[in-house]
């Protein structure tokens, strides 16, 4: 029989619990008088009272009991589990997000190096290559002073053998003039006509 008041205990406990969980009626109201003001008072709706019948709570065996008890702990050792699971996750995402941070930073700063190594390499290249240029420019200066200083000699040297010939020429036209004319006076003639007829 006791046996029986436990497991009765034990099935009722739920059916208790559910009871205590609700709120408790409020006290009925008093009428008011008549003679004063008649004011009809708000009331808050309050929830209704449910009422479980212990006719229809089934008496549960020890074995559901403890299956109930195994069950919630085996239950909290999942939920447990799974919080920890979660936890470590979450550690392990926030490393990863962490270290794939570091990575595109150092990743980022070395690509920079490199950018600010390549820019300085070509303007020094560009620097060198503007000096060459303009050293090219310099001989090419040079040098196109120098053929037309040429060009001007040259010229200069034909004008003087062009003014020598025709000095040269202006003196034989003289000197046949001269000849003629001695030849007419004397009245002899030149002893040859010409460079390829001898007489």
């Amino acid at each position: 029989m006791a046996e029986e008041e436990s497991k009765k205990v034990e099935a009722e406990s739920p059916a208790e619990a559910a009871k205590r969980s609700l709120p408790e009626p409020a006290p009925p109201e008093t009428e008011a008088p008549k003679d004063v003001c008649e004011e009809k008072p708000v009331v808050p709706s309050q929830p209704q009272e449910y009422k479980i019948d212990d006719s229809k709570v089934l008496a549960v065996s020890d074995k559901s009991v403890e299956e109930k008890a195994s069950d919630n702990s085996v239950n909290r050792d999942a939920v447990l589990a799974r919080v920890e699971t979660e936890k470590r996750m979450s550690l392990i995402k926030a490393w990863e997000e962490s270290e794939k941070s570091k990575a595109d930073n150092k990743a980022h700063k070395k690509m920079s190096a490199v950018e600010a190594w390549e820019n300085r390499k070509k303007a020094s290249v560009e620097a060198e290559l503007k000096k060459i240029e303009e050293k090219l420019e310099k001989k090419k200066a040079e040098y196109l002073e120098k053929m037309k200083n040429k060009a001007a000699l040259i010229h200069k040297e034909a004008e003087e053998k062009r003014a020598m010939i025709e000095a040269k020429r202006g003196e034989d036209n003289l000197k046949a003039e001269e000849t003629a004319a001695k030849y007419r006076s004397t009245g002899t003639g030149p002893k040859k006509l010409l460079g390829c007829f001898n007489t």
